[in-house]
């Protein structure tokens, strides 16, 4: 595996040192040999100007799995070029839950002509996917699956088998349905293999597996498929009816997301974002968010304000502001990257939320009362003076045990009404670590200094 990877991207790089001098022929020829999600990978790392040269490189019954692999942008960008017609060839032969991803860039007109254009079976089995969100089970799912019935002999099931000129990818399992679709059990491939011929479906089945519904968050699937080492699981409706499945192909890509969603929240960016995208694309991206933070600045700014006056007489305390701010600000995102961890795994319950919240203050405190006195006695060093060691240490405790309380709550809170705490937290965390920690710590001085 790990040499299928060096050769791959050894290729990538030939292809990029071509595409670089200009020898289109030499190209094309790689491009095309290459694996849809390696040109796919291609096109993301090149800059605009080179990737609808490549695009138009790519042959034309591959355009569908290679537009299948890339992010929304990309897609976005590619398809506006496209006619309805085009769109409905390019993803012939794809999942359904691919080419529902693909129309759900375009525009409802388009997405109707497109459907328009399919034969009447790949438009009817489109449209039991399509009209799913795509972070739900029904978004996720494809409807090509290999069902049977109970009372069938293993001998029965493998002519049927061999009547097909392919299975689908991924089949790890035969579904078995009732006469009314409702799903009963699963027949695995290995037991298949090796089950008595004369043997019924019902007697080598397992029954015990509870198909996904419909509706669960597609999170929740990621973690029941993590949990459960799944290849692929079955998707019903409210009644139980088999409407399809989902692949660990699909899973795999949830989780990436979920990673990138995470990852770039924390910098307030959009987890889909380009790393080429256009400046006059990027430049709002990112100015809104500094923005954000250029406001929260300005409230920490204004309680430092109110203590103009002892930071005047006591010079010292503006050279160690910053270390109580600074401590508190990372105590806190420790505390938050751990519970917003937690969440999105789903370890984090009510019935523990508790014990995370006394572990965190405890954690807090013990640090607190360790690097406090290390700053207290450097600071009385360097300035002489062992009060302002003891007003920064008593600052230190006190900030620290504010940021674990606000890094372990704010998550758990934000969670309860639909905020995604791995965007807005790390800004009103910071937000709250830099005012405490400048209103205890001046507070103090002022107290003690008047």
């Amino acid at each position: 595996m790990v040499q299928e990877q060096v050769a791959s991207q050894k290729t990538l790089d030939r292809l990029s040192t071509a595409l670089e001098s200009g020898t289109f022929v030499d190209v094309r020829r790689m491009l095309n040999g290459l694996s849809p999600g390696d040109v796919a990978h291609l096109l993301e790392s090149s800059p605009p100007k080179f990737r609808h040269i490549l695009w138009q490189m790519v042959e034309i019954d591959r355009e569908g799995e290679v537009l299948g692999e890339l992010s929304e942008d990309l897609q976005s960008e590619f398809l506006i070029a496209m006619d309805a017609a085009q769109v409905a060839l390019i993803t012939e032969g794809l999942q359904d839950d691919d080419i529902a991803d693909i129309l759900q860039q375009l525009p409802d007109h388009v997405t109707q002509e497109v459907l328009t254009a399919m034969d009447q079976q790949d438009r009817a089995r489109l449209e039991r996917v399509i009209h799913f969100p795509d972070d739900v089970a029904g978004g996720l799912m494809n409807t090509d699956t290999i069902t049977i019935r109970a009372r069938l002999t293993i001998e029965v099931v493998l002519r049927y088998l061999r009547r097909h000129d392919e299975i689908p990818q991924m089949t790890d399992n035969l579904i078995v349905v009732n006469r009314s679709d409702q799903f009963i059990g699963l027949l695995s491939l290995r037991t298949l293999l090796v089950s008595d011929p004369s043997v019924s479906v019902r007697e080598m089945m397992v029954t015990n597996i509870e198909p996904i519904p419909v509706d669960m968050e597609d999170s929740e699937v990621a973690r029941l498929f993590e949990r459960n080492d799944w290849v692929s699981a079955p998707v019903v409706d409210a009644g139980g009816r088999l409407l399809g499945r989902i692949t660990i192909d699909d899973v795999i890509d949830v989780i990436r997301e979920d990673a990138d969603r995470s990852l770039m929240s924390m910098a307030g960016l959009e987890e889909d974002i380009d790393t080429f995208a256009p400046f006059s694309r990027a430049a709002p991206r990112r100015a809104v968010w500094l923005g954000v933070n250029l406001l929260t600045a300005f409230i920490a700014a204004s309680f430092i304000n109110i203590f103009q006056g002892t930071i005047e007489k006591v010079v010292a305390l503006a050279v160690l502001m910053p270390i109580v701010a600074s401590m508190g600000g990372v105590a806190g995102a420790q505390t938050l990257t751990v519970l917003v961890r937690g969440i999105a795994l789903g370890q984090v319950s009510r019935n523990n939320q508790n014990w995370l919240i006394n572990r965190e203050l405890l954690l807090g405190l013990m640090n607190g009362v360790l690097w406090a006195s290390v700053v207290a006695v450097t600071a009385s060093l360097w300035f002489d003076d062992w009060n302002i060691g003891l007003i920064i240490a008593a600052a230190m405790v006190i900030n620290l045990l504010t940021a674990a309380l606000a890094g372990a709550i704010l998550p758990l809170l934000m969670t309860r009404i639909n905020i995604d705490p791995a965007l807005a937290g790390s800004v009103v965390l910071t937000t709250i670590t830099d005012v405490e920690g400048f209103v205890s710590f001046l507070g103090l001085a002022t107290l003690y200094y008047g």
